[in-house]
Formats: C-alpha cells, sequence, structure tokens
C-alpha cells in the first residue's frame, strides 16, 4: 500500500519514526512534510497536503501527525472524499477502516506514545472496509452530506 505522511512541529519527531515503522510494515512511504522542524510551522498545511494526495489517489492512506489529532483530523476532513479520524487505540484505527472507510489517521503526538502508535497504525493500514450492507448505506449517506453541505441546516 503507498502511505502518505505528513506532520507539523509537534508531530515532526514521531513522522520521522512512522516512516521507517511503515517501511518495515511491507508500505510504501511518501513523505508530505515537513521535511524539518521548524517550530512556526502550522499543521493545516502538512493535513491538506496528506489529505489531497488520498483525495486524488496519490497514495492510498494517509496519516497526520500534529500534537493532539485534533487541528490536523479537522484539516483533512475539509478535504472532499477524505474520511479522517483520531485513534487513540487499536479498536478504533480497525473499526474506523471497516465500518467507516476511514482513509487518514490523524495520531496526537504529545497524546499517544510510539508503542501504542505503531499498534494503531498497523491495524489502521492492516484493516479493509468491510462492504457490508449496513456500513455501505451508512458511507453513502455520508458521502451525500459531503455533496450537499447545509442541506437541512
Amino acid at each position: 500500500m503507498i502511505v502518505g505522511v505528513g506532520g507539523d512541529h509537534a508531530g515532526f519527531e514521531l513522522k520521522e519514526r512512522l516512516r521507517g515503522e511503515i517501511e518495515a510494515m511491507g508500505h510504501q512511504v511518501i513523505d508530505l512534510g515537513a521535511t524539518e522542524y521548524d517550530a512556526l510551522d502550522d499543521y493545516p498545511d502538512f493535513a491538506y497536503a496528506v489529505a489531497h494526495a488520498v483525495a486524488i489517489k496519490k497514495v492510498e492512506r494517509g496519516i497526520v501527525v500534529c500534537g493532539s489529532g485534533v487541528g490536523a483530523s479537522i484539516a483533512a476532513n475539509k478535504v472532499k472524499g477524505v474520511r479522517a479520524s483520531i485513534a487513540t487505540d487499536t479498536y478504533s484505527a480497525r473499526q474506523g477502516v471497516e465500518h467507516d472507510d476511514m482513509n487518514v489517521l490523524a495520531i496526537g503526538a504529545r497524546i499517544t506514545g510510539i508503542e501504542v502508535v505503531r499498534e494503531i497504525v498497523k491495524s489502521f493500514l492492516g484493516a479493509e472496509f468491510s462492504g457490508e450492507e449496513r456500513h455501505v448505506r451508512r458511507l453513502n449517506k455520508v458521502l451525500e452530506i459531503e455533496a450537499n453541505p447545509g442541506n437541512g441546516a
């Protein structure tokens, strides 16, 4: 699988470590920045780079890392076709893909330790969308909301 990774200053060190971890799992990694530590950089730049790469199918999945994972998740979800979520445990990482077709994982570098992150990433990358009728039905409803924001508001 081709995996895009990105992270701001708060996520830079973890992103750098994850590149090797992901490659060791047998995946190809495309690093979408930051390429060097910069205390003044901004998470939306890297979350967008990863989300855009997922949306245009340059990569199959994406991983964004910031301090809490919250900002990167919010920014990534602004890109049409992206379904990003924070996961702090393996169950959520796996189920997010299997039930909700999550394609971008957000990680909080200041929240979750490296050993847990390794297992979360392994669960995320090892999972596949189930294709079950109920999951497809729910995903189609999410896609309808994305296509028609503000309807019914």
